[in-house]
């Protein structure tokens, strides 16, 4: 039953949907009928469907049972407004357009345009949508994930949110102006698309190949690369800002290299990059020239647009137009957020202390005489990592330690844990079809078709696979776990289909990973229902914090410029309401020299410092023993030095991360959560807070004595943490710094 109330405007009607206690309202426009339904106090979701018969899929984010507040709804000749505790929503009937404001009555976000489009994907119906917003000249806008681009602030930026190694994509934004989108897409999402394209010709030139290390599916490898060069014109026409993004053209690029005019514009090189990247650059009108460098295969384009005062969400496949607004503080918003797609669970407190890993163990052996190294030289380890490779003759991820090397894997557990240490083992969806597993999967059409991904849309295959992983792994008394490339790796949903309905993979393409760790969680939780599983895994999607996992930000280089990129992208991540982040500190991939190196070794150094205030502190690297004694005297005794300040900063890291799943708080900051009136402080692209009392300035350049910082506006000032000197803030200061330490700020 429907009550309906008659509107003045031509058009336009409301009514209220009984049975839902008063918290959705509908309003029909030109357009088409919009559904607001109030989600908290501070929350709503709006939704536009049209009249395809598009496929049901799965609610995957908003799983908490959460009560939703009533509304209340108040009917104009001009607008109809729908109030709740703390957000507002206002249609106005002339404009089509919605607006929402705080409890303030502020205005916090406009709508500029909406459109929902028919479309189709492999036959099956769809939506083409995109919404469109209003964003002030000084707004400042974060989120959408964990992106290589090197942005914090991604007002007017391009991005196109898709799971790659080294790359996360969470379709949700944070605004310095008090508010929060979550983007209700669980496909491809282009933020700020932009509307004009050039491909790039390709231009002959003496190909020179070489050759590089490499991993994937397979294992590591050693692989021919060669250089090919593009080029082309294209003319704007009218000066100012415009966004870039370079797309190379495949699933993952290898060489990030495009110069405007002769003026590099983007030159990254690494074993893995995601197939775009993008950035804000000044140009003037008229033409100009493009230049290209990549690898065999690449197809480079370049999109571009003028950066307006907009922000865009586009979705290509999509069931309806569906998204969600959150009005308060950072924190507000984030705790909000959580409440409605799960509140994090209690992390084990050694899971806070140093994590050590490489590239790998070969054995039982070698696991525990290197953790023995650990305590002869009195250097803290709470846990050791055995990635890749121990199933050995069984086949890749036979899950099934190969005896040869290992061959009493609960001896291995109870042995460290006498002393405190606890294990993580590296477990992939992935599974040789030709292994015992493998063959059962594929009997049983478990596969994702063409590849070897275990289906985890298919709810037979998922728990087929969590079982077999319960029954061979979990007798091991194994503390942690490590999923491995859940992207899955190389966008592999694309052009397949999945799940029992054999849907276009494109629907789900970007949650697999919330797939893959909501069932290894659930299992996990039936080895030890009393106990939180640990978790870390390499992508991520919203809701995926309620099931406790860490994420990383890939198999990235190992340069400062690197680094910076990925503190950029853990901010970004915590932007999107995830809290659990880390890196590979030292850089996945290393020089072959590393032993030696001194200018390696004081990049890994300045990677380690940052490492002791992240949530979790990872060391790792490529065909690497990354022990700190591998080092140089002097590299050694500041790698265990820094282990030791993680230890020290263990209760307070600790103490945080119980606000964190009792209070939706969020202990990697970006300056946005303590300083959003600060416009300076909005501005930082590298500094962040951890937790509520320290200040983080990481060191970005080698062979530097003075680091430039901006000290947040705080009436009590901030306090050195090396030395205690007191400073003044809403200020820069250039701050001596030496390979000791990077600098640290207490907040008085």
């Amino acid at each position: 039953m429907k009550i309906l109330i008659r509107l003045l405007s031509l058009m336009t009607f409301v009514y209220a949907v009984a049975g839902c206690a008063g918290s959705t309202v509908g309003i029909e426009t030109p357009d088409g009928k919009i559904v607001i339904t109030a989600l908290t106090d501070n929350s709503v979701r709006v939704q536009m469907a049209g009249t395809l018969a598009v496929p049901e899929l799965e609610e995957l984010v908003y799983t908490s049972k959460v009560k939703a507040p009533a509304l209340e709804v108040e009917d104009s000749e001009d607008a109809v407004t729908i109030s709740l505790k703390g957000i507002k929503v206002k249609y106005s009937k002339s404009a089509n357009a919605l607006a929402f404001f705080d409890a303030e009555d502020r205005l916090i976000l406009q709508e500029s345009s909406r459109s929902i489009m028919e479309s189709q994907i492999s036959g099956v119906p769809c939506y083409d949508v995109t919404e469109t917003f209003e964003s002030p000249e000084d707004e400042f806008i974060y989120g959408t994930g964990q992106f290589q681009d090197g942005h914090l602030n991604i007002k007017g930026l391009t991005r196109r949110l898709t799971q790659v190694n080294t790359q996360i994509a969470i379709p949700m934004i944070l605004s310095s102006k008090g508010y929060a989108v979550l983007w209700n897409n669980y496909g491809l999402t282009n933020f700020n698309p932009a509307g004009n394209c050039v491909e790039l010709r390709p231009v002959e030139v003496a190909a020179e190949g070489h050759l590089v290390n490499a991993t994937g599916t397979l294992g590591n490898r050693r692989e021919m690369r060669f250089d090919s060069c593009f080029e082309e014109t294209f003319v704007i026409p009218e000066g100012g800002k415009y966004s870039i993004l370079l797309d190379m053209g495949q699933a993952m690029s290898r060489k990030q290299y495009l110069a405007i005019d002769g003026k590099p514009v983007f030159d990254i090189t690494n074993t893995w990059l995601p197939p775009t990247t993008s950035t804000i650059i000044e140009l003037s009108a008229g033409e100009h020239k493009l230049e290209a460098r990549g690898v065999r295969g690449d197809k480079p384009k370049v999109y571009w647009e003028l950066v307006k005062d907009s922000t865009t969400f586009h979705s290509p496949v999509a069931t309806r137009l569906d998204y969600t607004v959150f009005a308060g503080s950072a924190d507000e918003c984030i705790a909000a957020y959580r409440k409605l797609t799960g509140e994090v669970p209690e992390m084990p407190e050694w899971m806070f202390g140093y994590i050590h890993c490489r590239e790998r163990y070969h054995s039982s052996e070698d696991i525990l005489e290197n953790a023995a190294g650990f305590k002869e030289r009195d250097i803290p380890l709470d846990v050791i990592v055995q990635d890749w490779q121990w199933w050995g003759k069984y086949g890749w991820n036979a899950l099934r330690f190969d005896e040869d090397h290992y061959p009493d894997p609960k001896a291995l557990t109870d042995e460290l844990h006498k002393d405190n240490v606890h294990l993580m083992l590296s477990v992939w969806s992935k599974v040789a079809q030709d292994s015992e597993v493998g063959k059962a999967l594929k009997e049983n059409g478990f596969y994702i078709d063409g590849t070897d991904w275990v289906d985890f849309f298919n709810p037979a295959a998922a728990e087929f696979y969590c079982r077999n992983f319960v029954d061979s792994l979990g007798r091991y008394g194994i503390d942690s776990w490590w999923f491995d490339a859940t992207e899955p790796e190389n966008d592999d949903l694309v052009g397949r289909r999945i799940g029992p309905e054999g849907l276009p993979g494109e629907f789900y393409r970007n949650v697999y990973p919330l797939k893959v760790n909501s069932t290894m969680y659930e299992g996990l939780k039936s080895i030890k229902a009393d106990e939180e599983p640990s978790i870390l895994t390499r992508s991520a999607f919203s809701g995926i914090q309620r099931y406790g996992v860490v994420t990383w930000s890939g198999d990235v280089g190992n340069d400062l410029n690197t680094l910076k990129r990925q503190i950029a992208g853990g901010l970004g991540l915590m932007a999107s309401g995830l809290p659990w982040w880390t890196f590979d500190a030292g850089g996945f991939f290393r020089p072959g020299n590393q032993y030696t190196n001194g200018e390696y070794q004081e990049r890994m150094i300045r990677w380690i410092q940052v490492g002791c205030f992240l949530p979790f502190m990872r060391v790792h690297g490529y065909m690497s023993n990354t022990e700190p004694w591998r080092y140089s005297d002097e590299t050694q005794r500041l790698f265990a030095k820094a282990i030791k300040l993680r230890k020290s900063l263990q209760p307070y890291i600790i103490e945080c991360s119980k606000k964190v799943s009792n209070e939706g708080y969020t202990i990697m900051r970006p300056l946005v959560f303590d300083f959003a009136c600060d416009q300076e402080a909005l501005a930082q692209e590298s500094e962040y807070m951890f937790g509520p009392k320290y200040l983080v300035c990481p060191v970005l350049e080698t062979g530097v004595s003075s680091w430039r910082i901006y000290l947040p506006k705080n009436e009590n000032g901030w306090e050195d943490f090396h030395t205690g000197e007191h400073f003044d803030g809403g200020r820069y200061i250039d701050y001596n710094v030496s390979i000791e330490n990077i600098p640290v700020f207490v907040r008085k």
